[in-house]
């Protein structure tokens, strides 16, 4: 699974690479180390809003148009997150410097990658408790979340990911 992963993750970033015309930008990360366990609960922290996202959707429907959700929609609190892990610059009258923290960012998308997988194996073979439908929305949904984590993590503007998203495939 690892593998599926990590070609899924450098296959996104190869795509955008070629879209751009030139290499993609990494992030700009604090000199500090992060412990291990900060890091770890970090990701854990992520993970939640993920799924507390995705089951307020499963539950209300919400976010969907023509019967996909959208995942800005969707995930309006783990891509707030994202923004923060990234976030290099903070006002004048801040109460703390800037920390940004690409590697946890680094683990969402890993943890991202590993769910596409998960979900493309449960679709090609799917349990009596499996709602096909459920589970291809859930894929879609997440793949596209992978992508708008990507733009994020690489500083892609808004008008860029505006050109990106005409050219996806869908």
């Amino acid at each position: 699974m690892r593998d599926r992963v990590a070609t899924l993750i450098r296959g996104r970033r190869e795509r955008l690479t070629r879209a751009l015309g030139r290499p993609l930008t990494e992030p700009v990360s604090d000199r500090s180390p992060l412990a291990d366990d900060a890091r770890r609960h970090l990701l854990e922290d992520a993970q939640d809003l993920y799924w507390n996202e995705l089951e307020w959707e499963n539950l209300t429907e919400e976010e969907a148009t023509d019967g996909a959700p959208l995942s800005e929609l969707t995930f309006p609190g783990l891509l707030a997150f994202v923004r923060g892990l990234l976030l290099t610059e903070v006002n004048p009258d801040a109460l703390a410097p800037a920390e940004p923290r690409p590697e946890v960012v680094d683990d969402i998308l890993v943890f991202l990658a590993e769910r596409i997988v998960e979900l493309e194996e449960k679709m090609a073979a799917p349990g009596d408790d499996d709602d096909p439908a459920q589970l291809k929305s859930e894929c879609d949904t997440t793949d596209r979340l992978l992508d708008l984590v990507l733009y994020q993590y690489h500083g892609l503007d808004p008008e860029l990911v505006e050109g990106l998203e005409a050219s996806r495939p869908h």
